[in-house]
C-alpha cells in the first residue's frame, strides 16, 4: 500500500481529497502546514481554525494527521521575496512562489524523507506523471499558479480532485458528512487569510503619500500613500475625478508619482510583445513557437508565438505588470512560463 501525504488547509478541496484518496485504497497522512500564523490589523490570522478543520477531517475519515511547522521558511522564501519585489516596483504573485518553495519543495522533500510514497493537494489540476494539465472545471483551473514545480515534484504528486468540477466537490463533502462542505475560501494573500495585499503590504512597507499626475497634462490630480501599492492598469481605489475612469499607466518610484490616464488608448497601457525572465520551462515548446498564454489567474487563453525570451502577440493587449507571471499552454498541458521582465 503506498503511503501519500497530503496537504491538508481545513477547506473542503483538501478534505474531499482525503476521502477520494482513502477510497483508492491509499495510506492516507494528512499535513497541515502552518506557514503563517501573525496576526494583522483588523484581521485575525485563521491559522488555528484551519488547523481544528483539517484535524476534525482527519479523525472522522481515520487518517494520521501531522503538523508541518512551515513559517519561518514562509517568512524568508515567500514574504520577503514579495516585499522585496514590491519595493522594485514589480507586481510579484506570491501563490506562485509559495508552491514553487514551499507546497511542492519543502512540503514534498520533508514528507519523503519520512516515507511518503509521493504527496497530494486539494488543487484543480492533473498530472499524468509526466505532465502539468488543467483541471476539468475551467473556471477552477489553478495550473496557472502550479507552473513552476519542478518536474520531480509532480512525478510524485496526486490532485484527487483535478477531474472534478466545483460543485461535485461541494456535494460530494456533503454525502460524506464533513462540516467544511460549504465553508467559506479564503481569497486573499496565499496561506495569510482574507487579507487584500495592499493592507498586508501596509505592515512591512512605510506609506510614503505622492502625487497622482494625468499622464497627458502633468495636472495634480489627487494624492497617493505610496507608489509600490499601485499596479499598471488599476482604475480601482484611485478616489481622483469623476466620468470616465483613470487608469495607472506608468510609476515613477524615484519621484513617487503616479501617473493616470482616462485614454484607453493610452501607449503605456497596452503591448503586443512582453518580454520574459526567469523562465521554466516543463518538457518541449512546439517548434513552430505558438503557444496560447494566460497572463493571470481565469483570464482567457490568448493565442500568442514564444522566440527568445518574449511572447509575440498577434494583437495588442492591456500591458501585464513588471513582476507577473505569463503561464504557456498546449492544448491541455501546461508548459511552464516566464515571468514579466
Amino acid at each position: 500500500m503506498k503511503t501519500v501525504y497530503l496537504g491538508m488547509s481545513g477547506g473542503v478541496d483538501s478534505s474531499v481529497s482525503a476521502v477520494l484518496l482513502k477510497e483508492q485504497g491509499y495510506n492516507v497522512v494528512g499535513v497541515y502546514m502552518k506557514n503563517w500564523s501573525k496576526d494583522l490589523p483588523g484581521m485575525k490570522c485563521p491559522w488555528a481554525e484551519d488547523l481544528a478543520d483539517a484535524k476534525r477531517v482527519a479523525v472522522k475519515l481515520g487518517i494520521d494527521f501531522k503538523v508541518f511547522d512551515f513559517e519561518k521558511d514562509y517568512k524568508q522564501k515567500v514574504v520577503d521575496y514579495m516585499l522585496s519585489e514590491f519595493k522594485k516596483g514589480r507586481t510579484p504573485n506570491p501563490d506562485i512562489m509559495c508552491n514553487q518553495e514551499i507546497k511542492f519543495k519543502l512540503f514534498y522533500e520533508v514528507a519523503r524523507e519520512q516515507g511518503a510514497d509521493l504527496i497530494a493537494t486539494g488543487h484543480y489540476a492533473r498530472t499524468d506523471g509526466k505532465n502539468l494539465l488543467r483541471a476539468v472545471d475551467e473556471n477552477k483551473d489553478q495550473t496557472y499558479f502550479l507552473y513552476r514545480i519542478s518536474e520531480e515534484a509532480l512525478a510524485h504528486t496526486l490532485f484527487p480532485i483535478g477531474d472534478m468540477k466545483k460543485p461535485d466537490v461541494k456535494k460530494l463533502a456533503e454525502e460524506k458528512g464533513l462540516k467544511n462542505a460549504y465553508k467559506k475560501e479564503s481569497m486573499g494573500v496565499c496561506f495569510v487569510g482574507d487579507v487584500g495585499m495592499k493592507d498586508f503590504l501596509r505592515e512591512y512597507i512605510e506609506e510614503k503619500p505622492g502625487e497622482i499626475r494625468e499622464i497627458e497634462t502633468e495636472k495634480i490630480l489627487g494624492f497617493h500613500d505610496g507608489a509600490i501599492f499601485y499596479t499598471i492598469g488599476q482604475r480601482h481605489g484611485l478616489n481622483v475625478g469623476g466620468g470616465l475612469p483613470y487608469y495607472v499607466v506608468k510609476k515613477d518610484l524615484e519621484k513617487n508619482i503616479v501617473y493616470v490616464s482616462k485614454n484607453l488608448n493610452e501607449k503605456n497601457l497596452w503591448v503586443d510583445e512582453i518580454e520574459l525572465e526567469d523562465l521554466f520551462i516543463r518538457g518541449e515548446l512546439p517548434k513552430t513557437g505558438e503557444i496560447e498564454i494566460r497572463i493571470r489567474h481565469r483570464a482567457p487563453l490568448i493565442p500568442a508565438k514564444f522566440d527568445e525570451g518574449r511572447v509575440i502577440l498577434k494583437e495588442k493587449i492591456k500591458r501585464p505588470a513588471s513582476g507577473q507571471s505569463i503561464v504557456f499552454y498546449s492544448g491541455d498541458t501546461c508548459l511552464g512560463g516566464g515571468i514579466v521582465k
